[in-house]
């Protein structure tokens, strides 16, 4: 796992907890709601975290292969074969 996969994890759930709890405060306070609705609620912003992580998780990246150590690499063989 990359830093930048651990910072979009640690990002998105972040920002589904601040959802979340906008949710919250919105049932709680303005719309008067079943007391089911609170679980339904949280099981929904659980539902959605899981599948955009596990989408992003399965999203080609190419950017981990083309380290700096084997891009001078290839361009050193391709200089070979060049010649």
């Amino acid at each position: 796992m990359s830093k930048k996969d651990v910072v979009f994890t640690i990002g998105l759930t972040v920002l589904m907890g601040v959802i979340w709890m906008l949710g919250e405060l919105v049932m709680g306070l303005w719309v008067a709601v079943i007391a089911k609705a609170h679980i339904l609620w949280a099981a929904f912003i659980i539902i959605v975290t899981l599948g955009i992580s596990v989408w992003h998780s399965f999203k080609d990246d190419m950017s981990d292969i083309k380290d700096p150590k084997r891009a001078k690499y290839e361009r050193k063989t391709s200089k070979k074969k060049k010649k």
